[in-house]
């Protein structure tokens, strides 16, 4: 017996809430918004946003209300891809030539090994915390708050925040987070940047005592 091809309909994503890994699809032709969940996306690796426009299979719960299945991206993808694939291979050089750096300025005297291993640890917990987070946003899980996320950065993860994103393609293309996550890199990179000045220079009262 031949079976009856579900229908799929079209619409736009007209919310996202990252965090909790949901939103709501816009039909196209008017109606109510659609619920739906990350989970239903047939494409992973790839967060949704607004004003995305997907097809759908709709079904309905338990309790008779709507929501989107089978969920599916409608745009070409070949272009984003070139333009993340260049993005992903100059994230590593920033990291790498930064701890090269690093390594460098502790071997001149200009910094502590302290220092060294301080970033070295932080960006190791920054990769771990967008890995388990990447995880829980697929699975439906309580994800890890993005002022954490930040936080890492802050004291000195950034380096291996940045990997994370690439690797796990997490947080990569949310603009928000992004402005506020360079803020966070261009903040500690300037203190680093201050430490690294002479005494004379961050305390100019010894050098007039001197």
């Amino acid at each position: 017996m031949r079976q009856t091809k579900t229908p799929r309909y079209q619409g736009r994503v007209s919310s996202w809430k990252d965090e909790q890994g949901f939103g709501f699809i816009a039909q196209n032709g008017g109606g109510p918004s659609v619920f739906f969940h990350i989970k239903a996306f047939t494409e992973r690796g790839i967060r949704p946003a607004p004003g995305d426009l997907v097809t759908y299979e709709l079904h309905v719960n338990d309790k008779g209300q709507p929501r989107a299945e089978r969920v599916a991206f409608v745009r070409d993808r070949t272009a984003p891809a070139r333009e993340s694939s260049a993005s992903r291979s100059g994230s590593p050089l920033i990291a790498f030539g930064f701890f090269a750096m690093l390594g460098i300025a502790v071997l001149l005297g200009k910094l502590p090994a302290l220092a060294l291993g301080l970033y070295t640890g932080a960006s190791v917990v920054a990769f771990i915390a967008y890995g388990l987070d990447k995880s829980a946003a697929r699975n439906g899980r309580w994800r890890t708050k993005e002022s954490t996320l930040h936080m890492l950065a802050l004291v000195g993860g950034w380096p291996g925040a940045l990997l994370a994103q690439r690797v796990y393609r997490h947080k990569s293309k949310k603009r928000e987070f992004q402005v506020v996550f360079w803020a966070t890199v261009l903040l500690n990179c300037g203190v680093l940047g201050w430490a690294m000045l002479p005494a004379s220079v961050r305390n100019p009262a010894l050098a007039i005592i001197g």
